[in-house]
């Protein structure tokens, strides 16, 4: 699964610092973005607001869910994951091939059939 994402039935590039955090999401199930900083930064320099961001952004992209805990100091948002390690990486191959179906057709689909007659 190394770098790759699904967005909306497009697969794109995710950064080693996304997949790190997903990474953290599969096994905690949830998390502050604090707590996911903490995580992470036992293994690499980075900023806690770089955490939030890239959160927000894998919100955005439909890759992770949210919702609003009210805290002492205002809100804050707890992350967990839209589906399990095995479940998104199934829907990121599904949508590779369904993109090499839609952009290359008849020679995509020569090459698979091919490929697995190995």
């Amino acid at each position: 699964m190394r770098g790759r994402h699904l967005e909306k039935e497009t697969v794109t590039v995710l950064s080693p610092l996304e997949e790190d955090i997903l990474t953290v999401l599969w096994k905690k199930q949830q998390a502050r973005v604090r707590e996911i900083y903490i995580t992470l930064k036992q293994k690499r320099k980075l900023a806690l607001s770089s955490v939030a961001v890239l959160l927000d952004r894998l919100y955005t992209r439909g890759i992770v869910d949210r919702r609003v805990e009210t805290a002492r100091g205002g809100p804050r948002y707890i992350y967990f994951q839209k589906q399990d390690k095995k479940a998104f990486e199934q829907s990121v191959v599904e949508s590779t091939v369904n993109k090499l179906i839609a952009t290359f057709g008849e020679n995509a689909l020569s090459y698979f059939t091919e490929r697995f007659k190995k």
